[in-house]
């Protein structure tokens, strides 16, 4: 039994999905876990089937699998502070094309969003864990990968099964546990003018 840190599940004033509750960002992977080709693929249809605006479709995907080149080379470009991802059974850069002006580069970043949501809840559906990062080094993914220009690294989705968290670095428990929080729907949505809560 895989220890973990305990209420992971979102608080809610009324049920929403399973997977969007559940879905957490963990830094404990099972590094004896793979990930497998149709759990890859789903998760690559979740998020080719997201929204997209003007039917762009910008986002584009790098995908390693835990011992093969593309991983190596996707977690060399991880910040000290992601090395848990190395334990991941699949790593994946997401990057968009953000064509010839800033208003399309803007909307290929709120795609690229929407891809690494529906991608996260998919892994949810499946079992899996996922934990999307800033903290990686996207000139050097660019070089490794021959990204062309004008399509930008913006993330890495780091994919696999939980991992147990009584044997997991003090630091990565102590982040983990601490408790999973949001501003209240007072503070983000409203009604009228800014800054009047939306009344529910």
């Amino acid at each position: 039994m895989t220890a973990r840190p305990a209420d992971r599940t979102a608080r809610t004033r009324v049920p929403i999905h399973r997977e969007l509750a559940d879905r957490w960002s963990p830094r404990a992977f099972d590094a004896d876990a793979t990930v497998s080709t149709v759990e890859v693929t789903a998760l690559l249809e979740a998020a080719r089937w997201s929204a997209t605006w003007g039917h762009r479709q910008p986002v584009r995907f790098v995908v390693g699998l835990r011992g093969d080149d593309t991983f190596g080379a996707l977690a060399a470009t991880l910040k000290r502070g992601n090395s848990y991802a190395h334990a991941a059974g699949l790593l994946i850069l997401v990057c968009a094309d953000e064509g010839d002006d800033e208003k399309t580069a803007l909307y290929a970043a709120v795609d690229a969003g929407a891809a690494i949501a529906n991608l996260t809840a998919e892994a949810v559906s499946r079992g899996l864990v996922a934990h999307p990062m800033a903290g990686f080094d996207a000139d050097a993914a660019s070089a490794a990968f021959a990204v062309p220009a004008g399509v930008r690294p913006l993330a890495v989705v780091a994919v696999g099964s939980l991992g147990d968290y009584a044997t997991a670095e003090p630091k990565v428990v102590e982040r983990d546990s601490q408790p999973r929080e949001r501003l209240s729907l007072e503070q983000i949505a409203f009604s009228g003018t800014w800054g009047s809560a939306v009344v529910l």
